[in-house]
């Protein structure tokens, strides 16, 4: 992952969105990373990696009989299934 700092990225804020079809940037300020930019379709297979962790332990607890009260099998199975069809 690539650092650069904020003035940079704003300087070069064309090249900074075409590297991070690339890879994610991670952007600095005062020398601390602040944020980091990737492409979409990076976020977009994070995200569903994360719906799909948060359907496993769903599954999990069914199995043992246990439903957190936060969480709605039904309804991380249906965000699932929109991402997928985004995707």
């Amino acid at each position: 992952m690539r650092n650069i700092a904020a003035k940079e990225a704003k300087t070069h804020f064309g090249e900074l969105l075409d590297n991070a079809q690339r890879e994610p940037i991670t952007i600095e300020k005062h020398g601390r990373a602040v944020a980091v930019v990737l492409s979409t379709q990076e976020y977009n297979e994070m995200k569903l990696m994360h719906l799909r962790a948060e359907l496993a332990i769903g599954e999990a607890q069914a199995d043992r009989g246990q439903f957190a009260e936060n969480y709605s099998l039904e309804g991380l199975i249906n965000e699932l299934d929109n991402e997928t069809k985004s995707s």
